[in-house]
């Protein structure tokens, strides 16, 4: 049996070899950023460094670099960013205990796919600001300055057919495009949101994966206005047929039949639903450090 002085020697040891560590983060940034842009996750990253001492933070590279980056939050099929992103997870030592993700935007409903898809090493905490968990019908608009031209062009072909097989191949934002009035066709066609979100076939494993988070954050803006409708980033969305009426996360069959477990989670109390009044991905620091990297972050 170890005595009281040596489970102390024990302690600091396992303290000064790094075997109690912080856990480590990893990030995903939205449509038109990068990982790396000093204004957006480049200043997230500093934050959370800041808070949290001796913290180990890898925001997703998707490309060689910042440009190809851009480009590809635009063009590169979802489920090869999936794959990409799950590589990288996979190949940093640093990760191979686990960790907690946070993404943004359309990064924080693909880090959601990879807690699916690619359970080992362990997604911990999962936190989505502003995800759009249920798609989006409409694009008004995307962050960033210096995307217009991109914006333009996605606009441009998701009029003429989101569901176009050329169009759902290269087209980012048509690949979690769900239109309320073509539900068939969206189930049929879509080549990524209707696999994660069980509207295909049921996937017992994506189920079970994504319970072994410890806690699913969702933080909705509720004066968004990039993102349509808003309570897709609480899971919501429009009910079939029409596109006003908005139907919660409960009273979906995603949910009362507990496809993902989300139910599951949320009777355990690990499912968590946050909001912030202004518009997509505005927040301030001390919410961001109250909110999110106090309770899951730091743990």
């Amino acid at each position: 049996m170890v005595d009281g002085k040596m489970l102390v020697v024990l302690l600091c040891l396992a303290f000064v070899s790094g075997s109690l560590a912080v856990t480590p983060v990893v990030m995903w940034h939205g449509m038109g950023d990068s990982c790396c842009n000093p204004m957006t996750m480049g200043s997230i990253k500093n934050m959370i460094e800041t808070e949290i001492s001796n913290i180990y933070v890898n925001s997703l590279m998707i490309g060689s670099n910042n440009v190809s980056e851009i480009a590809n939050s635009f063009i590169m099929p979802v489920n090869t960013q999936i794959t990409m992103a799950c590589d990288i997870i996979r190949k940093d030592p640093k990760l191979r205990n686990g960790y907690h993700a946070i993404g943004f935007s359309q990064g924080g409903l693909f880090l959601r796919a990879v807690a699916q898809r690619c359970p080992n090493p362990p997604m911990l905490n999962l936190v989505s600001v502003g995800g759009q968990h249920q798609g989006v019908y409409g694009f008004p608009g995307c962050p960033g300055t210096n995307v217009n031209h991109l914006c333009s062009i996605t606009k441009d072909h998701l009029n003429q057919d989101p569901y176009n097989s050329d169009i759902q191949e290269n087209l980012v934002v048509a690949q979690y495009w769900q239109d309320p009035f073509r539900m068939d066709k969206y189930r049929q066609t879509s080549r990524f949101l209707a696999d994660i979100n069980q509207e295909k076939t049921k996937n017992a494993t994506y189920k079970a994966n994504l319970q072994k988070l410890q806690n699913f954050v969702m933080v909705k803006f509720t004066q968004d206005t990039v993102v349509m409708p808003i309570e897709t980033e609480w899971f919501g969305f429009y009910k079939p047929g029409q596109d006003k009426e908005v139907v919660p996360l409960q009273n979906t069959p995603l949910y009362t039949e507990d496809w993902l477990g989300l139910k599951a989670m949320d009777d355990a109390k690990r499912l968590h639903f946050l909001s912030y009044p202004d518009d997509h991905l505005k927040f301030t620091k001390q919410f961001f450090i109250k909110e999110i990297i106090k309770p899951y972050l730091s743990t």
